[in-house]
């Protein structure tokens, strides 16, 4: 008999610990703890407040039975008679002819019935034979597994952080209202836009925001539009049901910044953000996941899709220059450069060929720059000469059937301009009247294109006549400045609001 290993009479054979099938549990009446089995699922707090399952497998070293060999004190404990084999962290397996468990601490005194060589600690030999799970009793994980799997935990709830989606509140609806038709949408949606009325009546005041709302925009499929986007120096992003409710649907919490510009893509399963942490996030609608994020070198102040390519967008903020995206590459395809030092918005032409940039370059003697004409493709300017009065114009509009768009301007009016090069300036159209002063008001026309509306710093909303420039009506709807509005792509009369002081408003 070795002098190292205890050995035993009844031990198994070399052709019996080769045979893989199961033996039967029911010869032997002794039962293991249940830290003998094979498979040991240990619950482990979440970081989502819920548990995570940890299947550990058996050790390298195990016995014939497949069992891991426990090892929980130190080497030095188990060393007796300078045997070498026994001073390795883990516990050496036994030759074929042999069965060994190296004992816990707990079971160091307990004895065996077998004989024992002299200066040989004793151990108790156990078949397999005898194990059975007992139900109801939490299996015992030996303290180094415990610290591995610690180990591991904290790596994968690391690497969530550093790939941490968006923070998603459900509303009050929830799910439900995110992929409903609404009601009041149903008969639209096989008719072209009716003429547009100016809206007199409030239908919902919504001010669940705690910040300014720098931009909204109603989602743009016909079906989902009952849905409003809203952007807030709150950090957050915010989906509403505009039409029949008048209640959040879902809270994105992305940024650890002001968000500045919110869109929605072309199918409306999606949301481009950017704001003044200097990132800019795609993030999925009904999951709140992350499909593009990335960190440019200036705060963002304006993002737009391509019209065309529902893949590519384009960013600017304040830095010198204005980048394309491709988000299937997550890599930039363009960078257009101009002597400048903020964007403050960006207008696409009719088929994305060419795009406008509005920025804040202004000389004594002209605003060159003020507006500044790009090809998409080359990155070449085709002209920055457009706009030769010294205002700078925060927002910028296309009408949505004529070759023109108009520029909001800190002069409290709004330009008339043709889309079409050289894109002279219509000089016997001025919308004047509301008052700017230094916010970003946005402006925009009505769907059928009859109607020219703006917001002002006084808080009211003005209507437009497009063809006469003439002012319709004027609607005291905020008590702060009213920096967007919004028409309804199919309902006719509808109309969003919103301020800084963090309310929306629907009209109709």
């Amino acid at each position: 008999m070795s002098s190292s290993l205890v050995a035993y009479d009844d031990s198994d054979s070399e052709a019996e610990m080769e045979k893989t099938e199961v033996p039967d549990t029911s010869s032997r009446g002794t039962s293991l703890p249940s830290s003998s089995v094979n498979h040991i699922q240990y619950f482990a707090p979440g970081s989502l407040c819920t548990k995570s399952i940890y299947e550990m497998q058996p050790a390298e070293n195990t016995d014939r039975s497949g069992m891991g060999i426990i090892y929980e004190d130190p080497p030095e404990y188990y060393t007796r008679n300078n045997n070498p084999d026994l001073t390795s962290p883990y516990c050496r397996r036994a030759p074929p002819s042999h069965a060994v468990l190296c004992m816990s601490n707990r079971n160091y005194e307990q004895t065996s019935s077998s004989s024992i060589n002299p200066g040989i600690s004793p151990q108790k030999r156990i078949h397999k034979d005898s194990i059975t799970a007992i139900k109801g009793i939490r299996p015992y994980i030996p303290k180094r597994l415990r610290q591995e799997n610690s180990g591991t935990y904290k790596e994968k709830e690391s690497d969530q952080r550093e790939n941490s989606n968006c923070d998603v509140k459900l509303g009050i609806s929830g799910e439900q209202t995110l992929t409903k038709i609404s009601e009041l949408i149903k008969p639209y949606l096989g008719s072209k836009y009716k003429f547009t009325e100016v809206p007199k009546n409030l239908v919902f005041h919504i001010s669940e925001h705690s910040g300014p709302v720098n931009e909204i925009q109603w989602c743009p499929v016909r079906e989902q539009s009952h849905m409003l986007l809203s952007a807030s120096m709150d950090k957050t992003i915010k989906v509403w049901d505009a039409v029949d409710a008048g209640c959040c649907l879902k809270t994105y919490s992305c940024h650890y910044g002001a968000v500045r510009a919110a869109k929605w893509s072309s199918c409306g399963r999606r949301i481009l953000s950017g704001g003044f942490d200097s990132v800019v996030h795609l993030t999925d609608v009904e999951t709140g996941k992350q499909i593009f994020s990335s960190k440019n070198e200036f705060r963002i102040s304006t993002l737009k899709f391509h019209p065309a390519e529902s893949n590519i967008f384009i960013c600017g903020g304040f830095s010198p220059e204005v980048k394309a995206w491709d988000i299937r590459n997550c890599k930039v395809i363009r960078v257009y450069k101009a002597a400048v030092q903020q964007t403050l918005d960006i207008l696409f032409l009719h088929e994305g060929r060419e795009f406008l940039t509005s920025t804040d370059a202004v000389s004594r003697d002209s605003a060159d720059r003020t507006i500044i004409a790009w090809d998409f493709h080359s990155a070449a300017k085709i002209s920055n000469q457009i706009f030769h009065e010294r205002y700078t114009c925060p927002s910028l509009a296309l009408h949505p059937t004529e070759s023109v768009f108009v520029a909001q301007t800190n002069g409290n009016y709004m330009a008339l301009f043709s889309s079409q090069r050289p894109y002279r300036i219509n000089k016997k159209k001025r919308y004047e009247g509301h008052k700017v002063e230094g916010f970003a008001v946005g402006c925009e026309f009505s769907p059928d294109g009859t109607l020219l509306v703006t917001g002002s710093s006084e808080g009211k909303v003005f209507f437009y006549n497009y063809h006469t420039a003439r002012i319709i009506r004027t609607l005291s709807a905020h008590k702060e400045a009213c920096v967007s509005a919004a028409f309804h792509p199919i309902l006719p009369s509808l109309l969003a609001t919103c301020d800084w002081a963090g309310e929306i408003k629907i009209w109709q």
